[in-house]
């Protein structure tokens, strides 16, 4: 695009913003292959499919990998689609708590604070969730180079929060250079599949049949075979958290009435693709499943059986720096719904975390909430690893119940939804109905039990991990909120609607 173009787009975005209520802040820097590379990097195959494949080796084995992946992402896909129209409606970086004070029939303030608090309680545990789960993956690769090393729970605090504190940095004082991250990120990921997807196919001795897709196996504890496979699918649909940053990246997107949209979508389609080639890898690689399965890192044991320890090395680092990747973006992400939410007066302290860089035009304050948040929330793991999962559980069943409530808000308004630009015209009922139906479905597996005997160690704290952060939002908002937070604020003075030429 030519700067006039650029200039009359920014233009356009502007004028649409305006009319959603307020006055543009951020600067337009992102284009639409920049807002699909947030949630691409967000969703993060490599590191969702090595975080979670190990469960997914007890929990229904090949058929349940497979087949499932293929089936979830399907459904995953119709969430994405359904969120994108309404992300293609409502341009703006509050996302998911402003469209449903949008779409709600009645009390709009409640349905908003909820989804906000949802969405936040989410965000900050995937960032959280995410760096640990890098520092987990780095200590193990360390333990492969340097075997005298041993990896432990204290360490792996210190290395979480540290690279907490790295993509804080980054985010404040090399804004510019997260942006051409998360454009490497996308080729590195997609690079990192190819990779171990051609070492897997010529390196081991021997390959699982090709009827090995459809070998069940189920070693979570429980007797039915059908509850364990059900347990499997989470696989997938823990690997497809995150993809709301494209709809958060909106009022910094040109075009973003249709890149937000596109990058959601895309996102989805993109991680579909590369992880399904991925688990068919590492799936028809495996050498000895039993032994695999029980191993501390599954898929880390599968590449040394297949490639051997230097291989293994080499290919463990893909998934290693695809981790640390996705927790900047995830940090990047979580910072702009801090700030729109602080925007509307829905967090303490809400004038702080709404400041802007001068010098970047970006909440750097809101950035610095997310880390020390999230470094909070890593904090019970240096006693007790059962302890964090407790915490940052809620990442998925809190994200995915914010993704819900404005497509359900959707529903019920019928007829009355005005549809942007991207939109899916008659299908968009139908598919947001699917989609509601799945996050119901999931949200339920996310908050069943996993393993039988069930212990403090393997208890799943996700229902009370929810139960947290409903209640403290219900108390909040009884005590003071409903008094003082009204949904999203109206900004706009008709001085302030003018396009500040530094944000251009």
């Amino acid at each position: 695009m030519t700067t006039t173009d650029v200039a009359a787009q920014v233009a356009e975005d502007e004028a649409t913003l305006n009319q959603l209520g307020y006055q543009r802040e951020l600067a337009r820097g992102f284009k639409t292959f920049d807002n699909f590379a947030i949630s691409a990097t967000i969703i993060n195959v490599l590191a969702g499919v090595f975080s979670a494949f190990g469960f997914g080796m007890l929990a229904g084995g090949p058929r349940i990998l497979i087949f499932g992946w293929i089936a979830v992402s399907v459904l995953v896909l119709a969430v994405g689609a359904a969120m994108a129209e309404i992300a293609s409606a409502y341009p703006t970086s509050g996302a998911l708590y402003y469209a449903s004070a949008r779409l709600a029939k009645r009390n709009k303030a409640a349905w908003s604070w909820y989804t906000g608090w949802l969405n936040f309680a989410g965000q900050i545990g995937g960032t959280a969730a995410t760096d640990f789960a890098a520092a987990t993956f780095l200590q193990a690769w360390i333990s492969m180079q340097w075997p005298s090393y041993t990896a432990t729970l204290h360490n792996t605090v210190l290395i979480a929060a540290g690279l907490l504190v790295l993509h804080g940095l980054l985010n404040t004082f090399a804004v510019r250079t997260v942006g051409m991250i998360n454009r490497i990120s996308v080729w590195w990921l997609l690079g990192g599949v190819v990779v171990i997807a051609v070492s897997l196919a010529f390196a081991p001795s021997h390959h699982e049949p090709l009827n090995y897709a459809g070998a069940f196996v189920n070693n979570t504890g429980f007797s039915n075979g059908l509850y364990g496979g059900l347990l499997g699918l989470l696989v997938t649909s823990w690997t497809y958290t995150g993809f709301d940053g494209s709809f958060h990246m909106s009022e910094e997107t040109q075009g973003a009435a249709t890149s937000a949209p596109k990058g959601i979508t895309q996102s989805i389609r993109f991680s579909a693709v590369f992880g399904l080639v991925l688990v068919l890898s590492l799936v028809y690689a495996s050498q000895n499943w039993s032994k695999e399965s029980s191993a501390s890192v599954p898929p880390a044991q599968v590449l040394v059986d297949a490639v051997g320890l230097t291989g293994a090395k080499l290919l463990l680092l893909f998934p290693v720096v695809a981790l640390l990747f996705c927790g900047l973006a995830n940090m990047t992400s979580n910072s702009r719904q801090i700030w729109a939410f602080s925007r509307d007066g829905a967090i303490p302290g809400s004038g702080l975390w709404h400041r802007l860089s001068a010098r970047t035009h970006t909440p750097v304050a809101a950035v610095w909430l997310a880390a020390g948040c999230s470094i909070v929330l890593t904090l019970p793991g240096w006693w007790n690893s059962a302890a964090f999962t407790a915490v940052v559980s809620v990442n998925v069943v809190g994200l995915f119940t914010a993704y819900g409530i404005p497509i359900l808000l959707r529903l019920r308004l019928g007829g009355g939804f005005e549809a942007g630009p991207w939109n899916l015209g008659a299908k968009g009922r139908p598919i947001a109905l699917l989609a509601v139906v799945w996050i119901g479905v999931s949200n339920i597996l996310f908050m069943l039990p996993q393993y039988s005997p069930i212990t403090h160690d393997n208890f799943n704290y996700a229902p009370i991990a929810l139960a947290v952060v409903l209640a403290v939002a219900t108390v909040w908002w009884f005590v003071s909120a409903r008094r003082t937070f009204h949904g999203p604020r109206n900004t706009i003075t008709p001085e302030q609607a003018v396009i500040d030429p530094d944000l251009m």
